[in-house]
């Protein structure tokens, strides 16, 4: 089942053309230098802003039965997949595996984009804590402690990390045992952490959640301190990222990740794994993944440390105070190297929804139908559409650095206090960019 490669497939289209990577790295250079050196020099994000929403959207979301109503949706789609992970075969025509490694993960970053924080809108862990809260008469907003603050987001970043070895590492992430056991365990510690410490649980612990929620504060959607659905820019939403303890482990199991995820289809990853007959390859692949994940997050701390603020306690606050700056660079990663495997892989999930048996049944009346392979038939555009991914990615990327720096920085450092950042986000463009061509 060589389709399983990231759980079940991934970028097979993969390399784009040379001449694209390497045009794609030098817009990426000419822009970020444009933008550090020409930019503004007056913070224009810190200060997020936002006009209201028009008021019947706003009455549509705010009303009384909009956010149980897409709970409801949630856990029902839950139930519905769950039966196929309970009483389904275990084939590879399950629609449990597409659910979970394509609709689930991948489409995180889409949803996210288009609505804000849509994992938290349909999760069905809330909709079970707060079902369960209730039962026993307590409030589901509050556990029976406080969520300690200095764990932050590492539980999350620790969640993510077992999503990504299951996914890249794990041997039999293609069968339905593992996987049924994999969101059995997720299912089991987020209901204990809710219980304990309430919804801030979810909001720090929950790996889902979590990324879902970073990647929608590059929506237009936000709430106003009064609570208020307002329409902002995407760079003063992301701006309001606060600086949370494991905030940058988050980004960094994200970033190295997806780059591990190119890089072991590469020659030499694979040339390596082959001239390395005595150590097992699922050893070596965890030392790669952890290795990526490592590097990416040990360059951007440096790169922040290093941006020129003279106190230091204060110093080693800014690794997370421009950690949202990394959220961009995520997301356009994701696209590129998701792009098609989350189109046509996407649908063919879709297809497999309508027989969750995989029994011959059709429940949603378009088993019959084909998925289109129209965008993996023009490479020339797929090509095009991956580059611009990374490149635009980083250029947000800088933009949302370059006006926290201002910010935070000296105005004797405001320049060259950047340029450690810059050459760290340049590399990472670079460096994405290469592994899609060597993939």
């Amino acid at each position: 089942m060589n389709f399983l490669a990231h759980g079940v497939g991934g970028g097979e289209d993969l390399p784009i053309p040379f001449e694209y990577a390497l045009g794609g790295a030098c817009a990426a250079l000419a822009i970020s230098f444009s933008v550090l050196a020409l930019a503004w020099r007056k913070p224009k994000f810190e200060q997020p802003g936002g006009r209201p929403a028009p008021a019947w959207l706003a009455g549509i979301v705010d009303s009384a039965w909009f956010s149980p109503l897409l709970r409801t949706l949630g856990f029902a789609f839950f139930c519905y997949v769950g039966a196929a992970a309970v009483f389904g075969r275990d084939v590879i025509l399950n629609p449990v595996f597409g659910v979970f490694f394509v609709l689930l993960w991948v489409g995180i970053v889409p949803a996210s984009l288009l609505f804000g924080p849509f994992y938290k809108a349909i999760s069905p862990v809330r909709a079970i804590n707060s079902a369960l809260a209730r039962l026993a008469g307590s409030d589901p907003e509050n556990g029976l402690r406080d969520y300690p603050a200095r764990l932050g987001m590492w539980p999350a970043a620790l969640g993510l990390f077992a999503f990504t070895w299951f996914e890249l590492v794990y041997p039999f992430a293609n069968e339905i045992g593992p996987v049924r056991l994999w969101i059995g365990v997720y299912v089991a510690v987020m209901l204990v952490g809710g219980a304990v410490y309430g919804n801030r649980f979810y909001e720090n612990a929950d790996p889902f959640e979590v990324f879902s929620t970073l990647v929608g504060r590059l929506s237009v959607w936000a709430r106003d301190e009064d609570g208020r659905l307002v329409v902002r820019s995407p760079l003063a939403n992301l701006a309001t990222t606060p600086p949370t303890p494991g905030l940058v482990a988050v980004c960094a199991v994200l970033l190295g990740s997806t780059a591990f995820d190119s890089f072991r289809g590469s020659r030499v990853w694979v040339q390596f794994v082959l001239d390395t007959p005595d150590v097992s390859s699922n050893l070596l692949n965890l030392g790669g993944l952890v290795g990526l994940i490592a590097l990416a997050g040990v360059l951007f701390v440096v790169a922040s440390l290093l941006t020129g603020v003279d106190h230091p306690d204060h110093r080693w606050r800014l690794p997370a105070a421009y950690a949202h700056s990394l959220v961009p660079i995520i997301a356009g990663y994701f696209f590129a190297h998701y792009l098609s495997y989350f189109v046509e892989y996407g649908q063919i999930t879709l297809l497999q929804l309508s027989d969750p048996m995989a029994n011959g049944s059709d429940l949603l009346g378009i088993a019959d139908r084909s998925p289109s392979y129209w965008l993996s038939e023009h490479p020339t555009l797929l090509a095009t559409l991956k580059v611009l991914g990374v490149v635009v990615g980083h250029v947000v990327g800088v933009v949302a650095a370059h006006d926290r720096a201002i910010a935070l920085l000296p105005k004797r450092h405001q320049l060259t206090g950047q340029l450690s950042m810059l050459v760290v986000m340049v590399a990472f463009t670079v460096g994405g960019l290469t592994l899609l061509f060597s993939a």
